[in-house]
């Protein structure tokens, strides 16, 4: 396909699922998905109206980390063809606010559970979203943390270790060693500002066509519509073992689709006709959200955010890396090389991933079970 090709919308494979037994795990640490950079679109408000405290306060809000000056030169090039690609992950810090959400001890620790890669192509108009599975065993790289804190390399690790060892910056080198594309931003999120997040948005609005109940991720939800608050927001997109085989792949498809519906929601909201809830949302959006140095002020998220708010869901092509689940190890995962080189090719060039590369892999059954509204 050529890169002005139309993705095709919705969630692949779900004729072609990948079997795997039901996976009862301990209960997940899951992470939220993202502060969609749509909903940062509405600081260019504020940017406008002259109210110089209200701009300094979100300003201070925006945490922001130096990966480029902590990975250094030893990266991918630089791709100069107008597309852009972003991580997004999700963080739990066990800490504060977070400790609730997650469960666990208050120990101040972090761990990521949700990884995606943005592929916004040139015109920005449109966008592959590449979910990397969390259990995904993988080599991971040496680094060196935004602490300045060098951090050995690892063979046959999870994926997500990446981020529990040296944070953001360990966990964009890892990215960029699986995938050999650059990563131009970084966007991460926690558990309480995405629940508060959704609250500021109104809700969420969905269509499960099955019975969710998942006691770990505290979700029950009868099959039809419902407009989901914070806290039902975060259980669905935690929830694991309420659907599907309970693997981690299934809970991906679960995200996929609620990414969907909140970028959706987010233009609908009417966030420039009430300076109030504009506010409150833009309050909310930069007080949880950590970026590359790039992206940390206002300003920089207002441009950022105003090129890439034209992207609807219609025009987001959401896939999961390609992988198998392990012979040797039901709960992990293993990347199917082949199909992974197509779909890391093709975003390098600036192209439509191929359907070849996304049929026929595993996906954790749960494909259907949260529907467009």
């Amino acid at each position: 396909m050529s890169a002005e090709s139309t993705p095709e919308p919705g969630i692949p494979g779900e004729n072609d699922r990948g079997k795997g037994p039901r996976h009862r795990k301990r209960r997940g640490r899951r992470k939220g998905l993202l502060v969609m950079a749509w909903t940062a679109a509405g600081i260019v408000v504020l940017g406008g109206t002259g109210a110089g405290y209200l701009y300094f306060k979100l300003n201070g809000n925006i945490k922001s980390v130096d990966i480029d000056q902590a990975l250094g030169t030893d990266r991918p090039t630089k791709v100069d063809n107008g597309s852009e690609n972003i991580l997004v992950l999700g963080s739990d810090t066990r800490s504060g606010s977070n400790k609730k959400l997650g469960g666990g001890t208050d120990d101040g620790s972090a761990r990521s559970d949700t990884a995606m890669v943005i592929h916004v192509y040139e015109g920005h108009k449109r966008a592959s979203v590449v979910s990397i599975p969390r259990d995904t065993l993988i080599d991971r790289p040496a680094c060196t943390d935004t602490d300045g804190h060098e951090h050995d390399a690892a063979s046959g690790v999870m994926f997500n270790s990446a981020y529990t060892t040296g944070g953001a910056a360990c966990a964009v080198k890892t990215v960029e060693s699986i995938t050999g594309i650059r990563m131009d931003h970084y966007l991460e999120v926690d558990f309480a500002g995405f629940e508060k997040l959704i609250d500021e948005l109104g809700g969420v609005e969905v269509t499960t066509t099955k019975a969710i109940d998942d006691s770990d991720s505290h979700l029950r939800l009868k099959a039809g519509k419902h407009t989901l608050n914070g806290e039902q927001a975060l259980g669905l997109v935690r929830t694991r073992h309420g659907v599907g085989d309970g693997s981690d792949l299934g809970r991906i498809q679960l995200q996929q689709a609620f990414i969907k519906a909140l970028v959706d929601q987010v233009k609908h909201v009417g966030l420039f006709t009430s300076p109030k809830k504009l506010y409150a949302l833009a309050d909310t959006a930069t007080k949880a959200v950590t970026t590359d140095s790039d992206l940390g002020s206002v300003d920089s998220l207002m441009s950022f955010a105003g090129g890439l708010k034209g992207i609807s869901a219609s025009r987001m092509h959401m896939v999961t890396m390609p992988v198998r689940y392990d012979p040797a190890n039901p709960n992990r995962v293993i990347v199917l090389k082949s199909k992974a080189d197509q779909v890391w090719t093709a975003l390098k060039n600036d192209r439509t991933i191929p359907k070849s590369a996304t049929t026929g892999n595993a996906t954790g059954e749960a494909a259907g079970v949260v529907a467009s509204s």
